[in-house]
């Protein structure tokens, strides 16, 4: 197991802010509540205003919403029926086309974002959400005459309020434009009934006209996403440290999608993935097979017990199908297990309206194919990490087996979950790793996805940087391609050494040596004469070897730093000066 490391040395006023983020707290505010976007109304949010929603804000039937790159909007504190959220409901259009370098956030009115006092993960719940609503169709049957409604938000509408409706026909049904969006600090409960938390982003019967890419759920108090029926097709989408499962689809969810992450925080977390077919009865199509290729999915740790109802990373149940292809699955566990995988089997043969996923695997509609599953808290092999409850374990094993699958460490370059971020987060595989070998890769059909020759949702390109709270708050950090180079030698070292950097003094740029006794997990990071953390330069898995590192100090003052060494055994510390 590659080894993780975690600093509380690295103080908040080192964390950058975006340059969407700065000046926030200084520009006017105007408050948003439902009165303010009724049916056929082209309304326009621009960035140099702060928008507050007030309460619950429906974008009636007609209305387009359209949301400048850059502009922030935050969400009055309240709950039960005085929570707020936004609404985009069926019929309506939302266009919130941010970008990688001004991104659209959604966040609470406590999120001071210019500022580097910023809120954690762990501050869940403080609003509701974003809600959008389409036309497409699901697998629930209402009564005649009526459609789905999304819990919570039906309980704040009067009788024969239709808002809170969703589903239809069209599946190619459009509801706009949703890109670069960040969502923070969401799930607070809606409405009359306890447990109607909301996710960071709910979609219900969303069609596949509709763009979603590059959309972020961080700390919200339930799911990450909830996909509710629909067809829409997803790209680059992240779920960050939510208190229950970070994917979550019903209801007949189907489209395409790629380049899913998620990473749990070590407080509360439900599953990875929590794959249900229907709301109700069970047995109505269209069935829930969504196709995934390129998802990284990381959990709590396989030591950690993270408060949730979770026992497995992914769950498949109510009839529910789905493909995955070229993931990564690792490090899980929960205060209930630490399993991979379970695919509810149940005795239907009383005729009744239950079904379960294992008809939905034997009838081809359950294939995880080509994927990379280790570090769980239950064991390291299929046999240990595929749950026996319902019996099936042996014909589950075996298809993972003939699907290609990998049992073994993937070797992520670096996993960090602290609420201090240290710049240690780098979910990119080393080199090395399994996820890097074309021969496992599986190729795609379809136009719609991305052909690659890894593993997991990332490549060399670290593609949520920019834009997310992981990048903005200091998680993010680059490690496992830094111009890192295996010095050429036959030799193996007789012991761990750390070289003194050259040139030294140096600027902007010097290179540091160090030599592995044996292939183990490590980390190189740089530190300020006060003990902050700077930049992290390698965190992960190194075969023996001498290495080179170069270090690029641009940005930084002139002064003396520390870089130290951290291998399973030994710990070195050098002092080197950078002179501009």
């Amino acid at each position: 197991m590659m080894r993780k490391l975690t600093t509380s040395l690295l103080l908040l006023a080192l964390l950058p802010i975006a340059a969407s983020a700065q000046g926030v707290e200084d520009r006017p505010t105007r408050t948003i509540t439902d009165a303010d976007i009724e049916a056929d109304d082209n309304v326009t949010f621009y960035a140099d205003s702060v928008y507050v929603l007030d309460g619950a804000v429906f974008v009636e039937a007609g209305a387009e919403l359209h949301i400048q790159s850059g502009t922030v909007i935050k969400a009055q504190d309240g709950q039960d029926l005085d929570a707020s959220a936004l609404i985009i409901t069926r019929g309506a259009q939302i266009f919130a086309e941010g970008t990688a370098t001004d991104p659209i956030i959604f966040t609470s009115i406590q999120d001071n974002i210019s500022s580097a006092d910023a809120l954690t993960y762990e501050d869940r719940g403080l609003w509701g959400g974003v809600i959008i609503l389409g036309d497409a169709s699901t697998n629930n049957q209402p009564p005649p005459g009526d459609l789905e409604e999304i819990e919570g938000v039906n309980e704040l509408l009067a009788d024969g309020d239709t808002r809170d409706q969703f589903g239809g026909t069209d599946d190619d049904d459009d509801s706009g434009v949703f890109r670069y969006v960040s969502i923070r600090h969401t799930g607070i409960n809606i409405g009359e009934s306890a447990g109607n938390e909301i996710q960071g982003l709910t979609l219900g019967g969303v069609g596949n006209g509709t763009t979603i890419e590059y959309v972020e759920s961080y700390s919200s108090a339930d799911d990450g996403f909830e996909f509710f029926g629909g067809a829409v097709n997803t790209k680059y989408l992240v779920s960050a440290f939510n208190g229950d499962d970070a994917f979550d689809y019903d209801q007949g969810f189907r489209g395409n999608h790629q380049f899913w992450f998620a990473i749990q925080g070590t407080d509360e977390a439900g599953a990875l993935a929590e794959q249900d077919g229907a709301g109700g009865t069970e047995i109505f199509e269209p069935f829930a097979i969504p196709v995934v290729y390129n998802a990284t999915y990381i959990g709590a740790g396989v030591d950690a017990t993270p408060a949730g109802d979770r026992a497995e990373a992914l769950m498949f149940r109510d009839n529910a199908g789905g493909k995955y292809y070229n993931s990564i699955f690792t490090e899980y566990n929960s205060a209930e297990g630490g399993f991979a995988l379970t695919i509810e089997n149940l005795d239907t043969s009383t005729g009744s309206t239950t079904r379960d996923s294992q008809q939905r695997f034997e009838e081809g509609d359950l294939v995880l194919s080509n994927n990379i599953w280790g570090e769980f808290g239950n064991g390291s092999t299929f046999a240990e990490i595929v749950t026996d409850d319902d019996g099936n374990r042996a014909a589950i094993v075996a298809a993972l087996n003939d699907w290609d699958n990998l049992a073994t460490d993937p070797m992520l370059a670096g996993i960090t979950r602290s609420t201090t971020p240290s710049g240690a987060l780098d979910p990119r595989p080393l080199p090395g790793s399994p996820a890097l070998s074309s021969d496992l890769a599986a190729y795609p059909d379809g136009s719609f996805f991305t052909e690659v020759d890894f593993i997991g949702a990332f490549g060399e390109d670290l593609w949520i940087e920019g834009w997310t709270a992981l990048d903005v708050l200091g998680y993010v950090g680059r490690i496992s391609n830094i111009a890192i180079e295996k010095n050429p030698t036959d030799e193996i070292p007789q012991r761990v050494s750390l070289g003194q950097n050259y040139p030294n003094p140096f600027n902007p740029t010097t290179k540091i040596e160090f030599a592995l006794d044996r292939t183990q997990g490590i980390r190189l990071a740089i530190y300020d004469v006060l003990g902050r953390q700077v930049r992290v330069l390698v965190d992960g898995l190194q075969q023996a070897g001498e290495y080179s590192v170069s270090f690029d100090g641009s940005g930084l003052a002139s002064g003396t730093y520390v870089y130290m060494l951290n291998t399973e055994n030994d710990t070195a510390v050098r002092k080197m000066s950078l002179i501009k």
